[in-house]
């Protein structure tokens, strides 16, 4: 039968099931097999053929219908899965009961009222057919997700069949050990099965219809508590699924050893068209979500109040029940790590390669995927956070999120981006080698619209903080703290930063510091706070290689003169919010001298008007995403948070930190106009109290004088002369006693986690356009925007 003639039939049968009005039963196979028997119809045209209309009039009018319609094509595929699918039929059938339930289950999902439909039993669905066989009946989700399972590791179907002669010898699928059968060489498995058109594309329709049945997450509002866990996912991932460890290898090893050049030789996607795609996107979107699991409530901490998590022996204790998550932090082989990074790192720099070779390799799409699984890999497994910061392999990691960020800042559509790197580089700052890691000298090679620089890889991070502040999109303001925060904990590590790097962070302290911004919101000073607590960690424990930085801060030195008179009385306070009545921009380039950017660079642009975006809940304040720690004299870290709070927010200088108003916190027109807040000279003198500037004051009071009698005596305007003194002056000595090092080190909390499962589940959405699952149904966890 021709495939127009197969089309006509499968829409025929739509009809007929959208104008019955009475219900059909389950028994009248010749009307139910219209569906799937005698059709060859792909997923697009299933998605063409079953309007959504269609399926919600039949959900209304005859809903027994839609229910038998379910439990027929869940029948079907637990059928295929029993056989072993080893005739061409029966995979059909299978394939096309997949592309329906594809197509119908997001249509029970946004109906409240069908929620519960999955998870019931079906009457007379025993397994044995026999009346009293309902007790031990399944619900008709598990046998969907059993079924999947199966299906995902059949010979000659999903996966190579290792028998030689196909005479009467298939293998048994109950009795096959599918961990030999694992799709893809690398963690735990080493060998790498012949690449199989039809088996992948056979793979990805399944992990299509499993990624649905686990998009009920969707249609539930972002609740507070995060704790809701989806019923789908915690099954899958379960004991009672024995294709749980190989399918979990599977996926990731998928993902991991993808190469999108073609076997490393350039432009070799131009001749081959590439098959493996679109299933290492379906495998990373199915991990991610598999691996959705709120690691604050699991954790369990031990006496001196850090997490277990850390321990460096096998002796954890037994680990989440969700057997994805548990398996991932268990990986610990030294190879497994090498192979899962260097992996994610091969795929993220996919993007930076195009840029600089254009064309050279095919341009993969799910790099936001990607950061998600990064994400979670280091969050669940410390060991995997320990091997990644050992070599100077961090900063393969490194280099394409500070592209992805420089990239993205200025696109509202992308803020989900710029938040996921941004989180992943505070998690990396927490840890001292990253800190240790950034003197590594960096070579540009991707054209990024920064200014052109020499220097290491933390000169890199500041220009492009520094490109995010002044000129990103509004809505990236409240991760200034997080930038700033992830600034200071690798500062005390710097070893010398390039003049470019020193003007910058200069520049943002002038920007900051300005009165209309201290004064026009509750907490803009912290960000003082955190540049001036920058600026001591270098000095006091890297002054030696810092002659550019200590340079900028006495050129720049009426800067602090001005911080340590700010004016704190009524009229001056009423003066500087009148200021910013002219509107500037909020942080002007002015005096940022910027220089030419890269050559071959592109300037961030907005994103395109009618762009679709999805909403995200807010992210906590830095005060709960991070928790400090103080660097002993060891190098071990001592937490602080134990110790009993103070009531007073203002606790003390170096411990300066956001509050909760943090949301409010840069309204930047003056607050006292909508009758929210209005600075006082009390709260003006509460904080430039505090202010931790003793160790710069200290600088300028020995260094200008000698700096100024060198340019008197030798008639000098010449920098050179005055770097050469200061590489060789020295402070010991002079100095205030140094101030322990402290660490703001990122820790799990159920509104991150919250904030995670609404950014994946956005980009998923977002990302599935072909077939389009989820389009136009009633999301709840999020909303769908046009910019």
């Amino acid at each position: 039968m021709g495939s127009a003639d197969s089309k006509l039939n499968f829409r025929k049968a739509v009809i007929q099931l959208t104008t019955k009005t009475q219900p059909v039963e389950a028994t009248d196979d010749a009307f139910w097999d219209q569906f799937w028997a005698d059709t060859a119809t792909s997923v697009q045209d299933v998605f063409a053929l079953v309007p959504a209309a269609e399926i919600r009039a039949v959900r209304e009018e005859s809903p027994s219908n839609l229910a038998t319609l379910c439990y027929k094509a869940v029948e079907k595929l637990v059928q295929g899965a029993e056989s072993g699918c080893h005739s061409e039929k029966e995979r059909q059938i299978v394939l096309n009961c997949s592309r329906l339930l594809t197509r119908v289950l997001p249509y029970i999902f946004e109906d409240p009222d069908w929620r519960g439909f999955f998870w019931s039993t079906v009457p007379g669905a025993g397994r044995g057919g026999g009346e009293d066989d309902d007790e031990n009946a399944r619900p008709l989700a598990e046998s969907l997700l059993l079924a999947i399972a199966d299906l995902l590791f059949c010979p000659d179907f999903t996966v190579q069949s290792h028998r030689r002669s196909t005479v009467d010898s298939a293998e048994d699928i109950h009795s096959l050990d599918s961990c030999e059968y694992i799709w893809e060489a690398g963690v735990g498995f080493a060998h790498s099965p012949q690449p199989n058109y039809i088996h992948d594309m056979n793979r990805m329709e399944l992990l299509k219809l499993l990624l649905t049945c686990f998009s009920e997450a969707m249609y539930l509002p972002p609740a507070p508590d995060s704790s809701s866990v989806n019923p789908w996912v915690q099954f899958f991932c379960s004991t009672e699924n024995r294709h749980a460890l190989p399918l979990f290898t599977s996926l990731l090893n998928t993902v991991c050893a993808y190469d999108p050049v073609g076997y490393g030789i350039p432009y070799n996607h131009l001749l081959f068209s590439d098959y493996r795609e679109p299933l290492v996107e379906e495998a990373a979107q199915v991990l991610i979500v598999t691996l959705d699991h709120d690691s604050a409530t699991s954790a369990s901490p031990t006496v001196d109040g850090t997490t277990t998590g850390t321990a460096m022996d096998d002796a954890d204790p037994p680990g989440p029940e969700n057997l994805f998550v548990n398996y991932l932090s268990r990986i610990h082989r030294e190879e497994d790590f090498q192979f899962i990074l260097k992996g994610i790192a091969r795929l993220l720099s996919n993007p930076l390669l195009q840029t600089y070779l254009p064309n050279s390799t095919k341009k993969i799409q799910f790099h936001q995927e990607l950061l998600v699984l990064f994400w979670k890999l280091c969050d669940f497994n410390k060991k995997f956070l320990f091997f990644v910061l050992k070599s100077s392999d961090v900063l393969d990691i490194l280099v394409p999120i500070l592209y992805f960020l420089n990239d993205a800042r200025a696109d509202q559509s992308r803020v989900g981006l710029m938040h996921i790197g941004v989180f992943i580089l505070l998690l990396l700052s927490g840890e001292r080698n990253f800190g240790v890691r950034l003197n590594k000298p960096y070579s540009m090679r991707v054209p990024m619209d920064i200014p052109v620089f020499t220097g290491t890889h933390a000169d890199l991070l500041i220009v492009v903080f520094h490109k995010i502040i002044t000129s990103g999109h509004q809505r990236l303001q409240p991760l200034f703290d997080c930038l700033l925060t992830i600034v200071v904990n690798v500062s005390p590590y710097l070893k010398s930063l390039s003049m470019v790097a020193a003007n910058k962070l200069l520049h943002l302290l002038e920007a900051f510091s300005t009165t209309w911004f201290l004064f026009s919101a509750a907490q803009n000073h912290h960000l003082v706070f955190f540049l001036l607590e920058v600026f001591n960690n270098i000095i006091q424990y890297q002054f030696d290689g810092n002659s550019n930085l200590v340079y900028a801060i006495i050129r720049k030195r009426s800067v602090f003169h001005q911080l340590a008179n700010l004016p704190t009385d009524p009229p001056a306070i009423h003066k500087a919010l009148q200021r910013r009545r002219r509107p500037p921009e909020p942080l002007s380039r002015a005096g940022s001298q910027d220089g030419a950017s890269m050559e071959g660079s592109h300037p961030a642009a907005p994103a395109e008007p009618g762009t679709l975006k999805t909403s995200l809940v807010a992210t906590p304040g830095i005060d709960k995403l991070t928790e400090k720690s103080q660097v002993s004299e060891d190098g071990t870290l001592r937490s602080l948070e134990s110790e009993p709070q103070q009531s007073s927010a203002e606790d003390s200088p170096a411990t300066e930190e956001p509050s909760q108003a943090w949301r409010e916190q840069r309204r930047l027109s003056s607050a006292s106009a909508s009758g929210q807040w209005s600075p006082t000279s009390e709260w003006v003198l509460s904080w430039k109290s505090k202010l931790p500037l003793q160790t710069i004051m200290r600088l300028l009071q020995v260094l200008v004088p000698q700096v100024e009698k060198i340019c008197i005596d030798k008639g000098l305007t010449d920098e050179s002369e005055i770097l050469r003194f200061l590489q060789h002056g020295t402070l010991v000595g002079l100095l205030p006693v140094p101030h322990p090092i402290l660490i703001r080190k990122y820790q799990a909390n159920s509104g991150t986690a919250m904030w995670f499962r609404t950014y994946m589940w956005g980009v998923i959405y977002l990302r599935n356009v072909d077939p389009p699952v989820w389009y136009d149904t009633d999301v709840k966890l999020f909303e769908i925007q046009r910019v």
